[in-house]
């Protein structure tokens, strides 16, 4: 069931080589991503100098007549801009506050400007060298961490590239960044495994190059998709054209797995694919996997959004009507992850509306994303029971989670997973189902067109691309079988982190 996870942020960044206000397509790139973050958003401009904006919630909506006042706050035709959930740090409205992005680090007349996606795992260790430049510098989120680390490297080579490239090996973690420097360089790149999404897009006949965190902000700004940024490759916009460099190669990525089944939006291109092609084919072989469950149930409905594809998927390979029994409240915002948990359920209850006539005495499969901690999905489970639902089925499009996450989503202890202490059979009493139905991992992997060894299976397998999550994660898996419990996000344990640095 859709837990209303976060992930850390998405990135929008924008050159308009004609020296024009690049603030429009940076408001619209990140409107078309503001489901990546509602916490905060902010934009950088550069026109020989930084201008910066930066409030908390959904990117507002600016009225014709405020259009001059923006281009006059953010003048340039360079730009970069975020939207964030924060994964790692402080939720107060004031640390908040702090860590919206983008970010600027300054030192000896050198200034960085970064919009970032990912988190980070080695903090302590990037603290403290940190500090040897910075004596008084703390940090709000893991894009101070970069910024601070690429000026550190940068002072000391004079080269945004050795900087890049030192970034990229010494940094464990996700990390995909757009930034600017006071030179008015304007930059890309991603960590050597490529663990979050961006890409780069452009048109030709206006001279705009930009990189998005998904396909779907070149789609609103009429660019033109170009390719996605491979792992530790660095991409520069020179005043004609985008400059690519491999400056560490891996041997292999680890792209998330979870963008297919949850963050990224359905018109969204993942490699060859759009999203909702590949999630209805995640529908198409739940049913072929559960042909039994199918022959128990009168009809199909979905959790939307996430579940509408795969809900499309499983009537085409069974024929059993998809009822359109469930609906989102539009403009209901609220996000149950920054509620406690005993205000969750009344949240997610007045998010989704379901059409009781549509389900009482009926045997029903429910096709949903994903099952993280299962207490949302329980709520719904409860619903439609007493709306006189026969039995309930889920079918769920991303496989049985039994790891935390390093990487950027905000489920980072073994104790929140129901699927790392619990199997299908024992997940489905909890939550009140007949049954609980993952797709198989073999399934997911073939239906994204991404090989295996391309992406990052961390949270279904606990095997992590990068060593000291690895490290961290197979310490705290054994505490947590000898019944140690977690103090608090596995890569925030000052403990963990020592221990894995040592190793």
């Amino acid at each position: 069931m859709k837990e209303y996870l976060k992930i850390d942020c998405g990135v929008f960044a924008a050159a308009n080589l004609r020296g024009q206000p690049v603030f429009p397509l940076l408001y619209w790139g990140l409107r078309a991503q503001n489901h990546r973050g509602h916490q905060s958003h902010g934009f950088v401009t550069f026109d020989g100098k930084f201008y910066s904006y930066k409030s908390l919630d959904l990117v507002p909506r600016i009225k014709t007549r405020a259009t001059h006042e923006w281009l006059k706050r953010l003048p340039g035709s360079i730009g970069i801009a975020n939207v964030r959930y924060t994964t790692s740090g402080k939720t107060d409205e004031k640390a908040l506050m702090k860590g919206t992005q983008p970010v600027i680090a300054k030192k000896n007349g050198r200034k960085i400007a970064i919009s970032f996606n990912g988190n980070v795992v080695n903090t302590l260790q990037l603290k403290r060298e940190i500090q040897k430049e910075f004596p008084r510098f703390e940090y709000e989120c893991d894009a101070d961490l970069i910024s601070h680390k690429l000026l550190v490297e940068n002072l000391k080579t004079g080269s945004l590239t050795e900087a890049v490239k030192r970034c990229m090996k010494e940094i464990d973690g996700a990390f995909s960044v757009a930034g600017i420097t006071q030179k008015g360089e304007f930059f890309a790149f991603k960590d050597p495994y490529g663990i979050r999404p961006l890409c780069a897009g452009k048109d030709q006949k206006t001279k705009i190059l930009a990189f998005s965190s998904e396909t779907v902000g070149f789609d609103i700004n009429a660019l033109k998709f170009q390719f996605e940024i491979e792992p530790g490759e660095l991409v520069k916009v020179t005043k004609r054209s985008l400059e690519r460099e491999k400056l560490v190669n891996m041997g292999k990525k680890a792209f998330c797995a979870f963008e297919f089944a949850y963050f990224a939006r359905p018109d969204s291109k993942l490699g060859k694919k759009y999203v909702y092609e590949i999630r209805e084919q995640f529908g198409r072989n739940l049913a072929e996997e559960n042909p039994e469950i199918v022959q128990d149930a009168d009809l199909i409905i979905s959790i939307p959004e996430t579940g509408d594809d795969s809900a499309l998927g499983v009537h085409e390979a069974t024929g059993l009507k998809w009822e359109r029994a469930s609906r989102r409240h539009r403009y209901v915002t609220e996000r149950a992850f920054i509620l406690l948990s005993k205000e969750r359920q009344s949240t997610i209850d007045k998010k989704i509306n379901f059409i009781a006539s549509k389900i009482r005495g009926k045997r029903v499969i429910i096709t949903e994303d994903s099952i993280v901690r299962g207490d949302t999905t329980k709520v719904v489970v409860e619903k439609l029971r007493k709306m006189g639902a026969k039995k309930v089925h889920l079918f769920v499009t991303f496989p049985r989670i039994i790891g935390p996450c390093f990487y950027g989503i905000n489920m980072a202890t073994y104790g929140e997973l129901i699927g790392a202490n619990y199997d299908e059979e024992e997940i489905a009493k909890i939550i009140g189902a007949d049954s609980v139905n993952y797709q198989s991992l073999k399934g997911f992997i073939k239906a994204t067109g991404y090989h295996r060894n391309e992406l990052c299976l961390g949270c279904l397998t606990r095997k992590y691309p990068t060593p000291m999550a690895q490290r961290i994660a197979d310490e705290m898996w054994k505490r947590f079988q000898e019944g140690e419990k977690e103090t608090g996000r596995l890569y925030e344990i000052p403990e963990l982190l020592e221990n894995a640095a040592i190793k």
